[in-house]
């Protein structure tokens, strides 16, 4: 098999095969998150050819992030109970199906299937879900740096690919400008096949960082995990459920997606447009938002394996309420706005990498990527409200702006709900 192959061959060199699957999760991250961010660069487009109204086109792209954000702890389980290679290639198989279809689209039931339905359901099947499984099964140590990585292919592919998607849009209609996210969608499902294992123990291996004298990762599931998919995903909700710790996760988190990309990648491009800014150069802006989300995100995810994650979470949701709160005072001029893609980049998801930390520390190895896919939920329902409820702003007020304020008065919120977290309690070594 081609990954026993390379896995010795990089072992030779001193190189764990954990990487190669961050590597192949960060280009399965940032092609379905490319596939997917795209769209908010054709809401303006779309709107001109149908006729359609903002309400209608951003609900069916709020339907599309909430099944992404209710399949999520579903998700999980998938991965365990039938593994990551067919979770994955059948999720870009329906991203690209989705994407496909909506190309030859002329009513808007349609386009509600295709872009929330279909497309919702395939993104769903992976979300930050996967990039949570690996770095759970694959690191001990470098773990929060892991999920930086990750969770910033994912936040950078929904953004780097707009520039492109917005120009290619103008100039040769918005289907052409789906392609080249497409076509990383079928490369990344081809390389993952190929190439990706479930866990360490499948190569003989222990996961990076683990103590010489543990046995290699076994290959098969935890109890929890076992059995009917959807009741295995509800049983640990109920238990997650009990605690406080998992309720502070889940509306900070909702909060979170309220304020990025239920928001910001949604409805950025017709906000900057109301203002006079022509579709691509505000595209260009998103981009710059995600270069810097990259490295904020990378860097959350290293300070999180060093820092108190509470109060991480706390100064990220705070800055970020901040940056929302003071964005009409940009002017909506290059130089404002420029000023605010950094500011707000750095902290675009940079609540992730702690948010998964916690959830680790709190409910343990195999049952945190469940409980984190349940707190992702949250995430997505908040992305979906911030969604439908801009377009309704802009529907009924004439303007995006109380939507914004709204998201940043509720970062606030955030900010001090996390410093109300329980500290995780260290693990104790039984005495024989």
């Amino acid at each position: 098999m081609a990954s026993s192959l390379l896995a010795g061959a990089l072992a030779r060199r001193g190189i764990h095969y954990g990487w190669v699957m961050v590597a192949l999760t960060f280009l399965v991250s940032v092609s379905s998150a490319g596939a997917m961010g795209v769209m908010g660069a054709f809401l303006l487009p779309v709107q001109r050819e149908f006729g359609w109204d903002t309400a209608s086109i951003s609900g069916a792209l709020g339907l599309r992030l909430l099944l992404f954000g209710l399949m999520a702890p579903f998700a999980a389980v998938l991965m365990q109970r039938y593994g990551l290679r067919r979770t994955v290639v059948t999720a870009l198989a329906l991203v690209v199906a989705g994407c496909v279809a909506s190309m030859a689209m002329t009513q808007l039931w349609q386009l509600w299937l295709f872009w929330g339905v279909v497309t919702g359901l395939g993104t769903g099947m992976t979300a930050l879900v996967l990039g949570a499984t690996v770095a759970s099964r694959w690191f001990v140590q470098r773990r929060g740096l892991v999920v930086g990585l990750l969770t910033a292919a994912n936040a950078t592919g929904q953004l780097a690919f707009l520039p492109l998607a917005a120009w290619l849009a103008d100039e040769a209609g918005w289907r052409l400008a789906m392609l080249p996210g497409l076509l990383g969608c079928g490369l990344a499902a081809l390389l993952f096949l190929l190439l990706g294992r479930e866990r360490p123990g499948d190569l003989g291996l222990r996961a990076f960082g683990e103590v010489e004298d543990a046995p290699p990762s076994a290959a098969p599931q935890a109890a929890s995990v076992q059995g009917n998919p959807i009741s295995a995903s509800f049983a640990i909700l109920a238990e997650a459920a009990r605690t406080r710790t998992f309720w502070i996760l889940f509306i900070t988190f909702a909060i979170c997606g309220l304020s990025t990309n239920g928001l910001i990648q949604t409805h950025f491009i017709p906000l900057c447009s109301d203002f006079g800014m022509a579709a691509v150069q505000a595209a260009s802006v998103l981009a710059l938002m995600g270069a810097f989300d990259f490295v904020g995100t990378i860097l959350s995810g290293w300070l999180s394996d060093r820092y108190d994650n509470r109060v991480l979470l706390g100064w990220y949701y705070g800055l970020r309420g901040l940056s929302l709160l003071m964005l009409p005072m940009s002017d909506f001029s290059i130089y404002g706005l420029t000023l605010f893609a950094v500011f707000y980049g750095l902290d675009w998801i940079a609540t992730v990498p702690p948010t998964v930390r916690l959830a680790g520390q709190s409910f343990g190895r195999e049952k945190a990527p469940v409980v984190f896919g349940w707190v992702f939920t949250a995430h997505q329902l908040g992305a979906a409200v911030a969604a439908i409820g801009a377009g309704l702003s802009r529907d009924a007020l004439a303007s995006y702006l109380p939507a914004f304020a709204v998201a940043g008065a509720a970062c606030l919120v955030a900010a001090a709900l996390a410093m109300m977290i329980r500290a995780p309690r260290p693990a104790v070594a039984k005495v024989a």
